[in-house]
């Protein structure tokens, strides 16, 4: 087990980022990872990023909370309590829609909610790269590329001299948490 999380490298610009992070790629390296301070669509293309699963999450929450809303506005109406008022049939379809909608959302919302944090892994208080020096300007102008130490071809020397030879401002080791 490595005493390392992983090498961290600080880049002035994008194109640097980018630039490390194909030949990280062409050299064979698989987990990296990037942070910038604004979205990067190359970067995400380059680390394999895929859409994630909290859209489906909510489609499915939001179909179950409309059925189960509709459902239970049908069962109340038509069985449970029925009521005639002025010959009006007993599923009356479109005064359930608007309870059917709202309930639909509601129920999306809370999912798409529970479905970001399980998917990002929160809340995680804390993450080794915090530690890296000058990290709190990846949020400002500094473009970082991390390569993990989970890699199953990780060797620290190695990692530091693609990040030093790509143009990194500044290469960092990561301590294990």
């Amino acid at each position: 087990m490595s005493d390392l999380h992983g090498v961290i490298g600080a880049f002035s610009d994008k194109d640097d980022l980018l630039e490390a992070l194909r030949t990280a790629r062409a050299e064979g390296w698989t987990s990296l990872d990037a942070f910038t301070p604004h979205p990067v669509p190359e970067a995400a293309d380059l680390l394999g990023a895929r859409p994630g699963r909290v859209a489906w999450i909510a489609m499915g929450a939001g179909a179950f909370g409309a059925l189960l809303a509709y459902a239970t506005q049908w069962w109340l109406s038509v069985h449970d309590y029925p009521i005639n008022v002025g010959g009006r049939p007993l599923h009356a379809w479109p005064a359930f829609l608007p309870a059917t909608t709202i309930v639909a959302i509601l129920w999306a919302a809370v999912a798409s909610l529970l479905g970001m944090l399980v998917a990002n892994g929160l809340p995680r208080l804390s993450h080794p790269v915090l530690a890296a020096p000058g990290f709190l300007r990846a949020s400002e102008d500094r473009f970082f590329l991390m390569i993990a130490a989970d890699d199953p071809r990780f060797d620290a020397g190695q990692a530091r001299h693609l990040l030093q030879r790509s143009g990194a401002l500044r290469v960092s080791d990561l301590p294990a948490q």
